[in-house]
């Protein structure tokens, strides 16, 4: 027997058992047969759902703060055309807030038998690992009265990388690398601990470079010029406890300090130098360790990815043993951290001589700029205040930094924007006084 009404309606629908109907309905269901009746023949021609097929291709990694695209392949093997809404959906995170609905939303037709390609643009706003989440189809019926919907899991992984925006700050350091290295015709005189050539001399010359055997077999002045050593090893050691997890304006410190561990990587490699990575806070969560010169950074960059701060108290014993057995001949140690007094005073200074005796420490930080207007803030009651807290930390902060340079630890203390390039400087210096 023909079902008609709203029994049938909601039969097809799949939302009530069929013979169940409140008294009343079926009479002025019935005056309106032809609609229902449209409807059901609307719902029963709109293409399966279930028998979709998908596939995905595209981007799989894309920098912080720059768009990806992903395609998504739907194959109709159903006789029927589909004529659907698509939803692609990932992470709230994957888009910039607002965009989301117009990025993820779709709509396609597919004849019987084809297939279709779609791309759905990202634009993610934190760093990580991205998945991709449910795949929502509706497919409408010729008349659209009614539709099916189903849902398909169709993975794909979109890694969001650091942004590494300091990169601008590299073609700088690169020609002041080159002029320590002697590639250049301005020679850095009597620096650095390699023999590099002889030149004659000219006044202003360190007379403690002049070669007086050279001078002898000549009749003008000669000096030696040096080239700083090449093949060093440095250890870049992110510090991911609680206080890597504080933010200076909308940026995270362990952020900052990314980006500057970045920036020191494809300086350091440009000068022949070794570099590995060691992030720790009670445990280690990344390491890139003995990776060739041309392969670091983009291994650093991918171990830095998913890297998120961990809300524990940093084990600076841990830290420091961590720290000796991936660096067992002399190295740079790159200690990005915090100079709030606490963790250094409890925590680094005990175990800082381990370090300090057999390796060239430098400790870098990310200070605030709002403290500095907080101390620079006059003319009411609250801003006399906030002045006096200001200039308190930023006392405080100076007396931790000396306590480090007693220890012979180089401090770099900088905000933000300023951190990578501050740290490039410190070891180009560090290179050009043949500490390295």
């Amino acid at each position: 027997m023909a079902l008609t009404g709203r029994t049938a309606l909601l039969a097809a629908l799949g939302s009530i058992p069929v013979g169940v109907l409140e008294p009343g309905w079926a009479g002025i269901l019935a005056v309106n047969a032809p609609l229902v009746g449209a409807i059901l023949c609307d719902y029963a021609l709109a293409a399966p759902v279930r028998t979709l097929q998908f596939t995905r291709t595209g981007d799989t990694s894309v920098r912080l703060g720059e768009s990806a695209e992903v395609q998504l392949t739907v194959t109709n093997p159903s006789p029927r055309r589909l004529r659907a809404q698509l939803r692609d959906s990932w992470p709230p995170s994957s888009w910039i807030p607002g965009t989301e609905q117009a990025a993820s939303r779709h709509t396609v037709t597919i004849p019987a038998g084809e297939r279709r390609r779609i791309a759905t643009m990202l634009r993610p706003t934190r760093r990580g690992d991205r998945h991709a989440e449910l795949v929502t189809v509706r497919s409408y019926g010729p008349l659209g009265l009614a539709a099916r919907q189903g849902n398909h899991r169709v993975p794909w992984t979109v890694r969001v990388l650091p942004p590494f925006t300091s990169r601008k700050h590299l073609p700088s350091r690169l020609a002041r690398l080159r002029e320590l290295d002697g590639r250049t015709s301005v020679l850095t005189r009597g620096q650095g601990t390699e023999f590099d050539s002889l030149r004659e001399y000219v006044p202003g010359d360190d007379t403690r470079s002049i070669d007086w055997r050279a001078t002898a077999r000549q009749t003008t002045v000669a000096v030696r010029t040096w080239r700083p050593e090449r093949d060093r090893h440095i250890l870049i050691v992110l510090d991911t406890g609680r206080t890597s997890a504080g933010r200076v304006g909308d940026v995270p410190r362990l952020d900052a300090a990314m980006d500057s561990a970045l920036l020191l990587t494809a300086l350091a490699t440009r000068a022949g130098d070794r570099v590995d990575l060691l992030a720790y806070d009670r445990r280690i969560r990344a390491q890139v360790q003995g990776r060739a010169a041309g392969d670091v950074l983009p291994a650093m960059v991918n171990a830095l990815a998913p890297l998120e701060p961990e809300l524990v108290e940093t084990d600076a014993r841990g830290l420091s043993a961590a720290a000796l057995k991936h660096a067992p001949r002399r190295s740079l140690i790159v200690l990005l951290t915090s100079l709030d007094a606490a963790p250094i005073e409890e925590g680094l200074l005990p175990v800082l001589s381990q370090l300090t005796q057999r390796h060239t420490v430098l400790v870098a930080s990310v200070a605030d700029p709002h403290v500095e207007q907080m101390a620079d803030s006059r003319g009411t009651l609250d801003a006399v205040y906030e002045a006096a807290a200001g200039t308190q930390a930023q006392i405080q902060r100076r007396r931790t930094a000396e306590q480090l340079q007693r220890h012979g630890v180089t401090v770099v203390d900088a905000t933000p924007e300023n951190l990578a390039p501050a740290v490039a400087d410190a070891y180009l210096a560090l290179k050009a006084a043949g500490r390295l």
